[in-house]
């Protein structure tokens, strides 16, 4: 099965030397090319390409490097420009082994239509090749394209690359956060362990009998679950986090009400919560325009 090339294309409003400079000079691109560590330009001979070495950390034990070229830059009479690539590693771990691309840069009446294509050979095979279809392409394609939205913000609004991704990154691993605590503390207390605290509080606060009091627990361990997943499928983070602005002051009020001495407990109600207030005021404050890969498409 012949794999698409992938494809991402972004208007910039600005002036065409900035995307040309923010892209073309290594000091520059690695800052907001989320693909890329490190670029470094290797001397150049006269009337051969410009070689270079680039270089992606994985994790605290894993870097992956690799080499390239630019095969050739052109300017057209309208103003395009466009500059071609080679590139390959020659590490085994790395699923790319070697693949061609381009950039262009189309100048519009109001901004810079800044696109790239590019396709490569994959490491191991036939898995290699399953593996990349599957995870691997689809994963590189939407980091080339967080990447350009990162690019057309700096050169729009002037906010650093680093910020940017510091925002991005905080706030999806808040959705993390939230999402596994939300689905444990329905899942694990009250719909597997049906703890009696859990059973107690509840009954207490909606003054229910002994025998309701398990379907209760059961139905908000129920919802509870759904908040979790709705985490990690909803797209506006900031109506979540907002949300729970709302719903954590009135849990901790409700359990204090139905057990006030749980609040003279350690890790009570009233400290936990706290802390869940204060990380969805982080949220809420970082997670304003926040980059995302959808602002580009992704096909021609």
């Amino acid at each position: 099965m012949k794999q698409k090339p992938i494809y991402v294309e972004v208007p910039i409003h600005t002036e065409m030397e900035n995307v040309w400079e923010a892209s073309q000079n290594p000091s520059l691109h690695e800052q907001w090319d989320l693909r890329f560590s490190s670029i470094t330009y290797l001397p150049r001979e006269e009337g051969q390409p410009q070689k270079f070495v680039y270089a992606r950390t994985v994790g605290p034990l894993l870097k992956v490097e690799g080499w390239g070229k630019s095969v050739g830059t052109m300017h057209q009479e309208n103003g395009t420009r466009s500059s071609s690539l080679h590139f390959g590693t020659d590490q085994w771990i790395s699923p790319i082994r070697e693949g061609r691309g381009y950039w262009n840069y189309v100048p519009q009446e109001d901004h810079v239509k800044f696109l790239t294509q590019y396709d490569y050979d994959v490491n191991f095979g036939k898995v290699g090749k399953w593996i990349d279809q599957f995870t691997f392409r689809p994963l590189i394609g939407w980091a080339t394209a967080l990447s350009f939205d990162v690019l057309k913000r700096w050169l729009e609004h002037e906010e650093l690359p680093r910020f940017q991704y510091m925002r991005f990154f905080s706030t999806y691993l808040l959705t993390l956060f939230f999402a596994f605590l939300w689905i444990y503390q329905g899942l694990v207390p009250k719909i597997i362990g049906m703890h009696p605290e859990e059973q107690v509080m509840i009954g207490n606060a909606l003054s229910l009998s002994e025998k309701d009091m398990p379907l209760a627990v059961l139905i908000l361990g129920i919802a509870e679950v759904l908040v979790g997943i709705g985490w990690l499928f909803y797209r506006r983070k900031r109506h979540l986090f907002m949300l729970q602005l709302i719903i954590f002051p009135l849990l901790t009020v409700a359990a204090i009400i139905a057990t006030p001495t749980a609040a003279l407990h350690p890790f009570n109600p009233v400290t936990f919560n706290l802390a869940l207030i204060v990380l969805s005021i982080i949220g809420l404050y970082i997670s304003k325009d926040v980059p995302t890969a959808k602002s580009c498409k992704r096909k021609r």
